[in-house]
């Protein structure tokens, strides 16, 4: 079937899409630039929804408590906030799994029916999934450079994400994985690639940065952000769900609108501390 001639009309809501786009861009990059308390506050309250997001998926297919894992990423949190360790963090993420088996225990006596594989695996994932790669983004504007650093990550992460849809939209044939995410191409995918990395480049010239560090950060944005996005398709398909949210307009729930933020996060925290 053929595209509609003008593009911009053939996007569902653009107007209230675009407004919760630029909403989100100036809390994260104003949180960046703040720094600090303010920062970390956001980071907390978009981490602990999306945990939840995380939780409802979940407790689709299986019966998990959900104050174990709510209470578990929001000490995790406080502690990336308050510069805890990594040593520390890892302790504590073995000590919650254990605390979530010690309650399967008390469970099974009382009722004689158990949920340990799925809460202690509900928590450890949790944290791992969504917890952890904010911690990490709180760790990283602790440090030098480290406003310049999430700046350049979210920018081109963002790039992609936009390119990747309007290329994917204008010119995708063929399909990159039609069982997961039936409208992505592989126009898309390279579209979106390609204008992350020219992203890097672009923040390198206005940063006076030197280029290839900086074009090495949007090609991996680029790319792993995207595998990023299809892996929170896949949970949403086993879950049976369309969104996992729908507290922002036009694009769902915060998990669904940083799900490339999370992968992105965790692969630049590894560069951040392989460079420092």
């Amino acid at each position: 079937m053929a595209k509609p001639d003008n593009f911009l009309s053939s996007i569902p809501d653009l107007p209230l899409r675009a407004f919760s786009s630029i909403f989100i861009v100036l809390i994260i990059l104003g949180g960046i630039l703040k720094g600090g308390p303010v920062w970390n506050a956001i980071v907390f309250v978009v981490a602990m929804i999306s945990l939840w997001e995380f939780y409802k998926l979940l407790s689709a297919k299986h019966d998990i408590s959900p104050w174990l894992i709510m209470v578990s990423g929001a000490f995790i949190l406080i502690g990336a906030s308050s510069e805890m360790s990594l040593t520390a963090i890892l302790c504590s993420i073995s000590s919650i799994v254990f605390v979530a088996l010690f309650l399967e225990i008390i469970r099974r006596q009382v009722s004689a029916e158990s949920f340990a594989l799925e809460n202690m695996g509900a928590t450890i994932v949790g944290i791992a999934y969504v917890i952890l790669p904010w911690s990490f983004m709180i760790l990283i504007r602790s440090r030098e450079l480290g406003s310049l650093f999430l700046i350049i990550l979210f920018l081109c992460t963002w790039s992609c994400d936009v390119a990747a849809y309007i290329v994917g939209s204008r010119l995708g044939r063929n399909l990159m994985c039609e069982k997961i995410s039936p409208k992505k191409t592989w126009e898309g995918f390279f579209g979106g690639a390609a204008a992350s990395l020219l992203c890097g480049g672009l923040l390198a010239v206005i940063f006076s940065f030197p280029p290839l560090p900086l074009l090495l950060m949007g090609l991996l944005c680029g790319v792993a952000g995207q595998l990023g996005d299809l892996g929170e398709s896949v949970l949403k398909r086993e879950a049976g769900v369309k969104d996992t949210g729908s507290l922002i307009p036009g694009h769902g729930g915060l998990l669904d609108r940083f799900d490339s933020i999370l992968v992105n996060g965790t692969l630049a925290f590894v560069i951040f501390e392989l460079i420092g």
